[in-house]
């Protein structure tokens, strides 16, 4: 009786890390998109919503006649971005188990991390803001409440960056010892990443903004490449 394994189960075997590789070139190029969505969004129709002398009274005003758009936003910003780095991350340490197995390994553990945050982010930000526009008529408890759950999701996901920065600055450590990136985007991670890491200080919060734009660059590319060499 023959022992040997059907053809089609070795090449479904081989083949699976180039599927791990697609799909992560995908989440990667969807994981952009909401990196661009939200920019353009914060900067246009949520502008008076961001603007640094908006009083509380004025957010909640302001909620209460944007409910929908601020929703959409959350969503998109926080709940499809976690699901799209999923794939992601598995894609990289697949990528990188072998030459860097500690560093591949640490990576995942954050970008995880990552994911969990933002999830439990946009839960906080897209429920909690309902719960504020129910309470419109009662403004100081409207108040009380949407400043509590601005401080949650700020702590969660919103008020520094360190947790996807130590993320992509192990990724792109990790690809630049295996040689398994092109060294410029290597780079690019690195100053993304250490961009991202300095937001904990806060005098340097705005640094954010370089970690966003350096975001939308690094995961671009990273697609490009999971998805034309996986």
């Amino acid at each position: 009786m023959s022992t040997a394994i059907p053809s089609s189960t070795v090449h479904d075997v081989e083949a699976s890390p180039a599927g791990s590789a697609r799909a992560g070139g995908i989440g990667a190029l969807v994981a952009t998109a909401t990196f661009l969505f939200g920019i353009v969004l914060f900067v246009t129709q949520l502008a008076d919503f961001t603007a640094p002398d908006t009083t509380v009274a004025d957010s909640v005003a302001f909620l209460v006649d944007n409910e929908e758009v601020l929703f959409v936003g959350y969503a998109v910003i926080y709940l499809l971005f976690g699901l799209a780095i999923v794939p992601l991350v598995r894609a990289l340490q697949q990528r990188l188990h072998r030459a860097e197995p500690e560093l591949s390994a640490m990576s995942a553990v954050f970008g995880y991390i990552w994911v969990g945050l933002m999830f439990a982010t946009g839960m906080v930000l897209t429920i909690g803001m309902g719960a504020v526009a129910d309470m419109a008529g009662d403004s100081a408890q409207a108040q009380s409440l949407f400043t509590a759950i601005d401080t949650v999701g700020n702590g969660l996901g919103g008020g520094n960056e360190l947790v996807g920065g130590v993320w992509i600055l192990l990724v792109s450590r990790a690809a630049q010892r295996a040689a398994a990136l092109p060294r410029w985007l290597n780079v690019l991670g690195i100053v993304t990443a250490l961009a991202g890491i300095v937001t904990v200080i806060p005098a340097l919060t705005e640094v954010g903004m370089v970690f966003g734009l350096g975001c939308i660059a690094w995961f671009a590319a990273v697609g490009r490449e999971l998805l034309v060499r996986p």
